[in-house]
C-alpha cells in the first residue's frame, strides 16, 4: 500500500448561492482501501464527489488527487466516477455502451465480457439500457467506471435499489479491487454499509463529524450498532 494518501481535501470550500455547503472541510483518503463515506442525506457527500473528481465550481482550498489537482486531464484515464442515476446512453444496449466507453479508455474488447459479469448482468448485456430496471441502468453505470480498471474509482450511492444478495457481490468484488491496489470512495446514507468500508468518513451539514475504522469508532463511542456510533459522534462533535 502506498504512503501517499490517495486524495487530500484542504480547507475546501463550496457555496450555493449565499448558503456554504462545504466550509472549510479537510480530509484524507489512504489509498487501496475501501473508504466509505457516510452521513444524512444533503449532508455534503455529492458534492465533495463532485469536487474530487474536478467537476465541481469551488470556493476555496485544495483538493489533490493521485498526487495531481483535482480535474487535471492526466487524471481522467486514472480516475473513474458514477453518480447517483444512471450514466450511460438508454438507447444503446448494456454491451454497445461498455464498448463504447471501452474504445474510449482504450481498453481491449474483452473487458466488456469481465465487467459485465461483475455487475451481473449477463443475462441483459444485449438489452436497451433503457428498459432496464433503476437497479440494472446503476449497475451499467458501475460497469462503464470499471472498464479501464481506474486507480480510482469514486461511487456516489452505487448500492442503492439494489438486493441483499446483489449488494453483498457488489461489496466482495470492491473490496476484490482494493487487494489489487485500487482506492474506492463509496458514499452511502444507509449506515449498516458501514461495517463493509475498511475506513470511514462521517458527514453530517458540510463537516467531517468523525474518521477512522469501524472497530476504532465503535471503542472511542463505547456504542456496537453503527447508527448509534454515528449519533454520539454527531452530539460529541456538536
Amino acid at each position: 500500500m502506498s504512503a501517499a494518501p490517495a486524495i487530500v481535501v484542504d480547507g475546501l470550500r463550496v457555496r450555493r448561492g449565499d448558503r456554504p455547503v462545504l466550509d472549510g472541510l479537510s480530509l484524507a483518503v489512504q489509498a487501496g482501501r475501501v473508504t466509505g463515506l457516510l452521513g444524512p442525506s444533503g449532508g455534503g457527500k455529492s458534492t465533495l464527489m463532485r469536487a474530487i473528481v474536478g467537476v465541481q465550481r469551488v470556493a476555496g482550498g485544495r483538493v489533490t488527487v493521485l498526487g495531481r489537482p483535482a480535474g487535471s486531464a492526466d487524471l481522467r484515464a486514472r480516475v473513474a466516477y458514477t453518480p447517483q442515476g444512471a450514466a450511460v446512453y438508454g438507447d444503446l444496449s448494456v454491451r454497445e455502451n461498455l464498448r463504447y466507453f471501452a474504445r474510449l479508455v482504450r481498453a481491449p474488447r474483452s473487458r466488456v465480457d469481465e465487467v459485465v459479469e461483475t455487475v451481473a448482468l449477463g443475462d441483459f448485456a444485449d438489452r436497451v439500457v433503457g428498459r432496464l430496471s433503476g437497479g440494472q441502468r446503476a449497475r451499467v453505470s458501475l460497469a462503464a467506471a470499471l472498464i479501464g480498471k481506474p486507480e480510482l474509482l469514486v461511487l456516489d450511492e452505487p448500492t442503492v435499489g439494489l438486493d441483499p444478495v446483489l449488494r453483498r457481490d457488489l461489496w466482495d468484488g470492491f473490496h476484490a479491487l482494493a487487494r489489487a491496489g485500487t482506492t474506492l470512495l463509496i458514499s452511502s446514507h444507509v449506515m449498516d454499509e458501514a461495517e463493509h468500508c475498511d475506513e470511514l468518513l462521517l458527514l453530517r451539514d458540510g463537516e467531517l463529524v468523525a474518521s477512522g475504522a469501524p472497530g476504532e469508532l465503535r471503542a472511542r463511542t463505547g456504542a456496537e450498532r453503527l447508527d448509534e456510533v454515528f449519533l454520539r459522534l454527531v452530539d460529541e462533535h456538536a
